[in-house]
């Protein structure tokens, strides 16, 4: 516990410093580039947890299409990526229909494309949407300071609280206690970074983003592990040193990224 506890901030360590540059330095260019090679290790990870052997001709259709949801947000922003899914979708669709065999109808596979496109390519296409947008990389590193100051409230309060069971069938670790502190530690993350470096947005509209995100972020968390109880997985990957992989520090961002995109775009608007 204690070894995995070290390398997990050890990771953070080394990581922090290189997300931040290319948060902050990069070109949107640069930025949706790295959002993309974000997509293709995200994409392979669930191929591995959803699919496992089956549904060949869907997983190389899933690492294929999955690059023009970011490719078209990046080019031509958010009405794109509904056009690309749904045309993705349709061949994709046509495709399993001439590829099925009979006595083998089965659209579990089919299934497992549409969660996973929806889930990753579709969802992680929205930080290239709040980093194009007014003060993009300040909403970028708002969504970072509202998912993990949450996320280590929550670690520390469950650590050393906890005893309610939050979801145990599907995380056994979460606990309410944690949760609460994720809430709390999420709204005040949010403020004080607003304080410095949003002024200019109502404080009240911070505090909703903050508490929502959080709890929302929460769900993203919960999601994620329901899919790799599923699949009977520990972690997604092991890219990340004390991590797991990147879907496991993904998990909460897939939900809170296109809930700040929209309520800034269309409730601060």
């Amino acid at each position: 516990m204690k070894s995995s506890h070290a390398k997990r901030w050890i990771t953070g360590i080394i990581a922090v410093p290189i997300l931040f540059s290319i948060i902050y330095f990069s070109t949107e260019a640069v930025f949706a580039g790295f959002v993309l090679a974000v997509t293709v290790v995200a994409v392979l990870e669930y191929r591995r947890l959803a699919f496992g052997t089956e549904g060949v001709m869907l997983q190389r259709a899933l690492l294929f299409f999955g690059l023009l949801a970011p490719l078209a947000a990046a080019v031509s922003g958010q009405g794109a990526i509904l056009a690309v899914a749904v045309l993705s979708s349709l061949t994709v669709f046509i495709l399993y229909l001439f590829s099925t065999k009979e006595g083998a109808l089965d659209l579990n596979p089919l299934g497992c494309y549409v969660l996973g496109y929806l889930y990753l390519p579709v969802m992680l296409s929205h930080l290239i949407l709040l980093r194009n947008g007014d003060k993009g990389v300040l909403w970028i590193f708002f969504v970072i300071v509202l998912a993990f100051s949450g996320d280590i409230a929550a670690f520390y309060v469950g650590r050393t609280f906890g005893k309610r069971k939050l979801m145990p069938h599907v995380s056994p670790g979460k606990t309410v206690e944690g949760l609460l502190g994720l809430a709390v530690g999420s709204v005040v993350g949010c403020l004080v970074y607003r304080h410095f470096l949003l002024p200019e947005i109502p404080a009240g509209h911070i505090a909703i983003l903050g508490l929502a995100g959080g709890i929302i972020g929460q769900l993203g968390d919960l999601f994620e592990s329901l899919i790799k109880r599923a699949s009977g997985a520990k972690d997604s990957g092991e890219i990340l040193p004390g991590h797991g992989g990147i879907l496991d520090r993904l998990d909460c961002l897939l939900f809170i990224v296109p809930f700040v995109y929209y309520y800034r775009t269309y409730v601060l608007a």
